[in-house]
């Protein structure tokens, strides 16, 4: 009996293993470049909290901490998601697909130790709500989206967002104050972002989420309604953006909200006007710069004497 919802019969054919050095392999299977933007997302609701950088050591403590629970998640998801995997062009060369590591039993629980790992660190170092923070994170995406949502609903991605928001209640709980009005703007910036970003992505890729059989909007209701939500959400992602820059009001962080979602919004138009392959992946790229701009202006900002 298969272990999930349905069976995908339509792998493409197999990538015989390429020869890749041990940190590229591990690069790849933890999705470290996702995990590097999830710590990020910490150390800006870290800074918010704080009003300042955090001591060196802090700083570096909540990094490794949300790092180790973002690699785990991100590997556990490579992991279950490994069927499908094989079906899609964009994913068929990941290490449990393309042969480089054998899809063991105990796999599991390697990753689910490093989310063990990592929120513990962040409990031990800080406070308990940092560690509970950093583990809602990591389980919201190996759980709650990967396991629960992602082949049943095409509201997987939207609720899937939430894992970003966590990271930044995480790295605000660290510093000492997650209520504040400019963390929570912070964390809704987060979970906003993720539609826009995932939905591009999904828009330029929607052969092969419908050859996979993952219900992502464009294919479940069509390309021209997927950029039209997407558009909406690009809004009230630019939307919140700008509340964000309004309550810390400082002209770093006004200048990479503005230049990042000013970018973000007119490639997200361009996709609606014509919504091809090229212009979605542009769109997916220009979300990356939207959060890469915001984040500069948010650390730089704290950087400068006021």
């Amino acid at each position: 009996m298969s272990r999930h919802p349905f069976d995908t019969t339509q792998a493409l054919p197999a990538v015989a293993p390429p020869a890749v050095s041990p940190v590229a392999l591990y690069m790849a299977l933890f999705k470290v470049r996702i995990g590097f933007a999830i710590t990020l997302a910490g150390l800006g609701g870290a800074v918010l909290a704080a009003g300042q950088w955090m001591p060196v050591t802090d700083t570096l403590v909540l990094a490794v901490a949300v790092l180790l629970a973002a690699s785990g998640a991100g590997a556990f998801n490579h992991y279950y998601d490994r069927d499908i995997d094989a079906v899609m062009g964009r994913t068929r060369g990941r290490p449990f697909v393309n042969g480089l590591l054998n899809a063991r039993v105990g796999w599991p629980l390697l990753f689910f130790g490093l989310i063990a790992v990592g929120s513990g660190l962040a409990a031990w170092r800080f406070n308990p709500a940092a560690g509970l923070f950093t583990a809602a994170g990591a389980l919201t995406y190996a759980v709650v989206y990967t396991m629960w949502l992602k082949r049943r609903t095409d509201w997987n991605i939207v609720i899937g967002g939430a894992a970003g928001s966590w990271a930044v209640l995480a790295g605000a709980a660290a510093a000492g104050d997650y209520s504040s009005t400019a963390v929570l703007w912070l964390a809704v910036v987060l979970f906003l972002w993720t539609p826009s970003h995932f939905w591009s992505l999904a828009i330029a890729l929607t052969e092969d989420y419908r050859r996979a059989k993952v219900p992502m909007l464009p294919v479940t209701r069509g390309v021209d309604v997927a950029v039209r939500w997407n558009l909406v959400n690009t809004l009230a992602l630019t939307a919140s953006t700008l509340a964000l820059a309004m309550v810390v009001n400082t002209p770093l962080l006004w200048l990479g909200a503005l230049a990042g979602s000013g970018w973000l919004l007119w490639t997200t138009l361009n996709m609606v006007r014509d919504p091809v392959r090229a212009k979605a992946m542009t769109a997916f790229k220009a979300s990356l710069i939207q959060l890469g701009a915001l984040l500069a202006g948010l650390f730089t900002a704290f950087m400068v004497p006021g």
